[in-house]
């Protein structure tokens, strides 16, 4: 099939996928086989959620959020020949550094991965007196270097664009505060070599319903024909707490914090009950895609529930249709 919108990248015949089922109306359509990585996988795990994954050597590596029976929040590697059955690492990574303060943590959580050029970024929210950026790269999956943490706290969901522009690294994120922050913008920052950053832009902030308290970056930004593709979370404050779901929005291809499109109605929100039950109710929290350009398959890899990994699944022509017929 022709996709009439272009997305940039490597061709991916082997993307886990699966067929919208019939009658369905929505956009985005769940695997049927969800949860693909459930929270005991490891033995002392008491969840895995909020993961991150990347084609590699033929098949997908990964970096998983893993909270530990003692309520240890950190991050492990993990490997697949397929993209839905899963071999976690059962130690945390344990990065190189150069210098004894970069490597002090009091956590690790919700990781992003990106490739830029040969090399993988690790991008995750890192406990340095609060919540900030960590950040890191890997080329083996097999050593991880941690660089400086990007920000201040207080911050999370960090997210590294998957090329330069104008010869800068790019990122989004979400300045927070050193609790459960019952508020969130998305902004950009830009450097000249993953160290220092600054020329800080407002993206795009809160709305109302599904997206009225805070909002935050999902997966690395796609590049397509139509602008940068960005997956991100947003959340309402219900009587019975937050909320969360996905959304979608198309950014400018040279300059990202303007944006072009925006969904008003989600495009997933919690329904199933791996969704709705866990550890923390009511929550689809996106963490990475994979996208094949050749059939305009995306794959759309989310926590349910803070407690297990979920698959969803979508196409290029019929995402970005649905983000301009709907926007705000």
């Amino acid at each position: 099939m022709v996709q009439s919108v272009k997305m940039s990248g490597e061709p991916l015949a082997n993307i886990p996928w699966e067929d919208k089922p019939a009658g369905y109306k929505g956009v985005v359509w769940r695997y049927s086989k969800n949860p693909i990585i459930p929270r005991d996988l490891l033995p002392d795990s008491n969840s895995i959620f909020n993961s991150a994954v990347v084609p590699f050597e033929g098949g997908f590596a990964g970096v998983f959020r893993v909270d530990k029976t003692s309520r240890e929040m950190n991050i492990h590697s993990g490997r697949s020949s397929d993209g839905i059955n899963w071999e976690i690492e059962k130690e945390p990574i344990k990065f190189i550094y150069d210098d004894e303060e970069i490597g002090k943590s009091w956590y690790k959580y919700d990781p992003r991965v990106v490739k830029i050029e040969d090399t993988y970024y690790i991008i995750w929210c890192n406990g340095y007196y609060g919540p900030t950026i960590g950040l890191g790269y890997t080329r083996d999956f097999e050593k991880f270097y941690q660089l400086e943490n990007a920000f201040l706290p207080f911050n999370r969901n960090g997210v590294l664009f998957p090329r330069k522009i104008n010869g800068k690294y790019l990122m989004l994120s979400r300045p927070s505060d050193n609790g459960h922050t019952p508020f969130g913008d998305i902004f950009l920052s830009e450097s000249p070599d993953l160290i220092y950053w600054g020329k800080h832009r407002y993206v795009m902030g809160t709305t109302g319903g599904w997206q009225s308290t805070k909002i935050g970056p999902g997966p690395a930004p796609i590049e397509t024909s139509e602008g940068w593709l960005l997956i991100y979370h947003g959340v309402l404050t219900s009587c019975n707490g937050f909320v969360y779901s996905i959304g979608a929005a198309l950014l400018d291809l040279d300059e990202p914090w303007k944006v072009r499109y925006r969904t008003k109605p989600y495009i997933l929100s919690p329904q199933r009950d791996y969704e709705c039950v866990g550890d923390v109710p009511n929550v689809v929290f996106p963490c990475a895609t994979l996208h094949d350009p050749d059939t305009g398959r995306i794959a759309i890899y989310y926590g349910g529930a803070d407690t297990v990994v979920a698959l969803a699944f979508t196409q290029i022509d019929e995402l970005v249709e649905f983000i301009k017929s709907n926007s705000l």
